[in-house]
């Protein structure tokens, strides 16, 4: 079991927390990297995708899924981890398979899941609201609640720790430090780095 002093847990009402609008988040992601990475952070339909510069779409295209903020959280971290080639892939070169799958498929899923999630936990204390674990899996029925999703959580929790000791990669600092001056937590963003996770 995981035992975190430093908590998941808002620090928000319910009502500011659900003031939390993916258009704020859009035009900040667009003040930051527009010019420099020709990306737009879009809403999406269902799945989320990132869709490369082509014939037609002269920006690069992360999208979210549903309009959901902790979905655009969640993609943004995907394109802070990804390195220059990568942004050049759809998906960043990543396989998906959606809910539903195998034990093995899930492992690979959870492998390249660990530093997203772990960014999208520190962007969701600079938002201000909770962050949850997603094995993205639900068609499992109920299979995930094991010895390997725990070690999923050690390790996101690992990642969180290292991203702490060692500092952000270059875009998600500049994203968290946006989030944070967005709404109002530079304070607790500020404390975040003092905290221990056990």
């Amino acid at each position: 079991m995981i035992k975190v002093i430093f908590r998941r847990r808002s620090f928000l009402s319910r009502e500011q927390a659900v003031a939390r609008q993916p258009q704020d988040v859009i035009a900040l992601f667009e003040r930051l990297f527009l010019d420099t990475y020709a990306t737009r952070l879009c809403f999406g339909q269902a799945e989320p995708e990132y869709l490369p510069q082509a014939e037609g779409r002269g920006q690069h295209q992360i999208l979210f899924a549903h309009g959901f903020f902790a979905s655009a959280l969640h993609e943004v971290a995907h394109w802070c981890v990804a390195g220059p080639e990568r942004r050049l892939l759809v998906d960043y070169g990543y396989w998906y398979r959606p809910d539903g799958r195998s034990e093995l498929e899930q492992k690979e899923f959870s492998v390249v899941e660990v530093k997203p999630q772990a960014l999208e936990w520190l962007f969701a204390v600079a938002a201000g609201i909770t962050f949850n674990f997603s094995a993205d899996n639900l068609a499992a029925g109920g299979e995930v609640v094991s010895t390997d999703w725990h070690r999923f959580q050690e390790a996101v929790l690992a990642q969180v720790q290292t991203y702490l000791r060692r500092g952000l990669p270059r875009r998600a600092a500049l994203f968290a430090g946006g989030l944070s001056e967005l709404y109002g937590t530079e304070q607790r963003w500020q404390e975040a780095h003092r905290y221990s996770l056990v």
